[in-house]
């Protein structure tokens, strides 16, 4: 039987319009939480009501005794840097798969982040890769649970126990999932989350430090505020002892999140199933490698990422072409599709140029001892990843939220569209507008 024409040359389009959610679902009983913040008139504080209840209750959901609210993930990321003592002379590694906090909140503390490559099969940090930067200036590891997957957590405190260096979570896209049944936010010393509203709990912005120890606690406390030690239960002494940030959450959002956060597991239900058909349907497509999931942890599909292999295929046509070809025609479609990440972080003009804070800092700081080359062709797997993998579900209808219906019409597309690959390679989509116009903000 003749498969339609593809909608990128006329033909009707695979997936209805109408049919896809947009995230996040703003309901009634957020709005009321958001009224009842201006109603009772208290709008900031470090301890005000709506922040101290999330801060509680979301320790409660992730199974720790400590968090703190924050303004953002970045600035949570940047608490737990400097609570592990991080500063001027220091290497932290990190994935050169993420987002760019990850990276930039090591610069924030004067330090400088070291790069290792991504397991292919999970896109998580390679404990191998990380084994290979290690060197006697290294004094933490920020290891990422990349869209919403746990990274080898049994293996990191391995590596970190051997070598004496310090483990920090970056949970900001993995809520609710779970590594050997223990949550994302307690698989290291210290954990970080972010309330953005592309992710599956939403604060509009936001973010969450969270750990057990009372140490790292009061230390990520006096970044967040301004150097000082504040508690509930004392005034202030206005005695800076650190450097602060004022990174402190507000009222408003700190309600909006405890609102969303019932529905998170929910949300979370919802992306599974998705996801799970989507790899089963996906799966069938030659051409096409879903994400992988191990047997001991489970994800939340924060992205959705497969990989488009054009030499699987028998087609000889450079990778980010044939995923740029793919993703335009997918869109035609109604397929929501993007790209997150079109190279390796280290590719950065911040971090190739070492322009930093300016004149060098902090790449040239007399005290950093050691010395960083940033080229992005160390990473091959990465590099690799980027040019050769789209996302499912952009940042405005990501799985979350998304009905069966959708999925089973992204399928047809998708097996519509490999179906008649001729016609796609036909594509000549413009690279630069193609990576401006369908790539993730967040």
């Amino acid at each position: 039987m003749k498969m339609r024409k593809l909608a990128v040359d006329g033909g009707s389009r695979a997936v209805p319009e109408g049919l896809a959610v947009s995230w996040p679902i703003i309901r009634d009983e957020d709005k009321q939480s958001v009224l009842r913040v201006l109603e009772r008139g208290t709008l900031w504080g470090p301890y005000a009501p709506e922040v101290s209840a999330l801060e509680a209750e979301w320790a409660d959901y992730v199974g720790v005794r400590h968090c703190l609210a924050l303004n953002s993930g970045t600035a949570a990321l940047h608490c737990a840097i400097a609570a592990a003592g991080v500063g001027p002379g220091d290497e932290v590694i990190t994935p050169a798969f993420s987002f760019l906090a990850s990276a930039t909140a090591i610069v924030h503390n004067n330090a400088i982040p070291v790069f290792a490559d991504i397991d292919p099969r999970t896109y998580n940090i390679s404990t191998d890769s990380v084994e290979e930067q290690i060197t006697p200036l290294t004094k933490a590891i920020v290891a990422v649970d990349i869209h919403g997957l746990p990274a080898d957590w049994d293996e990191l405190h391995g590596i970190a126990e051997r070598h004496g260096l310090i483990l920090i979570e970056d949970s900001c896209q993995a809520h609710g999932s779970t590594y050997k049944g223990r949550k994302a936010g307690t698989l290291a010393p210290m954990a970080t989350f972010s309330l953005n509203s592309t992710k599956n709990l939403v604060g509009g912005e936001g973010g969450l430090f969270v750990t057990d120890s009372d140490e790292y606690l009061a230390k990520a406390n006096m970044t967040r505020m301004f150097g000082e030690h504040v508690s509930p239960a004392r005034g202030r002494s206005y005695k800076a002892y650190t450097l602060g940030w004022h990174y402190r959450s507000q009222e408003l959002p700190a309600a909006l999140a405890r609102s969303q956060l019932k529905l998170l597991d929910s949300s979370n239900q919802t992306s599974v199933r998705n996801g799970k058909y989507l790899t089963e349907q996906l799966g069938k497509i030659d051409g096409i490698t879903p994400p992988f999931v191990p047997d001991d942890r489970t994800t939340n599909y924060h992205k959705y990422r497969v990989r488009l292999d054009p030499g699987q295929l028998g087609l000889e046509v450079e990778q980010s072409l044939f995923r740029d070809q793919v993703l335009t025609a997918l869109r035609a479609e109604g397929v929501s599709v993007a790209l997150w990440q079109t190279f390796p972080l280290p590719g950065n003009p911040l971090f190739t140029q070492a322009s930093g804070y300016g004149l060098g800092c902090p790449f040239s700081c007399p005290h950093y001892k050691g010395s960083v080359q940033y080229d992005p062709a160390q990473y091959p797997e990465t590099a690799l990843l980027c040019d050769s993998s789209i996302i499912v579900g952009a940042e405005s209808y990501p799985l979350y939220c998304q009905p069966m219906e959708l999925m089973e019409h992204y399928a047809e597309a998708f097996r519509k569209v490999f179906g008649q690959l001729e016609s796609v390679l036909q594509i000549n989509p413009e690279i630069q507008e193609q990576t401006e116009g369908h790539a993730e903000l967040v």
